[in-house]
């Protein structure tokens, strides 16, 4: 491997750009709680950990080779981030009327951590963005002479560990401003903001060209 430290700065900076990750672990929280906000990331970590052995064994490349497959892979993908922003715009409704205040605490055990964590899994692992970005920024860092896969695998559990690292403290950073967050007024804000960006990377999938 080379610049080890260089690839850990530079993936610190990747995980904390705005993503489908970032938003769906944010519409989780909002809407459930902090519990399975922690099982969002913890869908992402696992998702992660399947890329990097998809790509560290070559799987992914195969995918990437096949547009029928990688087209199919894109369009679900795409699909179901709009459809998670839908359900985010619709969950306003239930903003309506005189509960406002008891609204959101009564939501959090609209569904399970394990919903939660299987939503990340299937969102990231229908992310081609993911894809391509273990097949290209992870080889960048390991020496072109060295046809292990060890390095892949340090590299892939390395930006796991950060990402995973950082979502938890955005959560919990999130739970710490949960006195201001609990507003209706704030909270209508929020979620508005985080159905449009869902819908939005959905179509950015559909109109992307790899």
């Amino acid at each position: 491997m080379e610049h080890f430290f260089l690839f850990i700065i530079v993936s610190c900076f990747l995980v904390l750009l705005p993503g489908p990750d970032m938003a769906l672990t944010t519409r989780n929280t909002l809407l459930y709680g902090r519990s399975v906000g922690l099982s969002t990331i913890t869908g992402v970590s696992t998702a992660l950990m399947v890329h990097t052995c998809s790509a560290a064994l070559g799987l992914s490349a195969l995918l990437v080779q096949s547009d029928f497959l990688f087209t199919i892979v894109k369009y679900i993908g795409a699909f179901y981030l709009a459809y998670l922003g839908i359900m985010t715009l619709f969950s306003l409704k239930d903003q309506t009327g005189s509960s406002k205040m008891e609204n959101f605490s009564s939501s959090k055990h609209s569904i399970s951590r394990k919903t939660g964590y299987f939503q990340a899994v299937f969102t990231n692992l229908t992310n081609p963005k993911v894809v391509l970005f273990f097949l290209t920024f992870l080889p960048q860092f390991v020496r072109s002479d060295n046809h292990s896969i060890a390095p892949f695998f340090i590299l892939g559990i390395t930006h796991i560990l950060v990402n995973f690292l950082l979502f938890c403290s955005y959560v919990l950073l999130i739970g710490h401003f949960s006195r201001w967050i609990q507003r209706p007024n704030v909270q209508r804000v929020l979620l508005s903001v985080t159905g449009c960006i869902l819908i939005g990377f959905g179509f950015q999938l559909v109109f992307a060209q790899y």
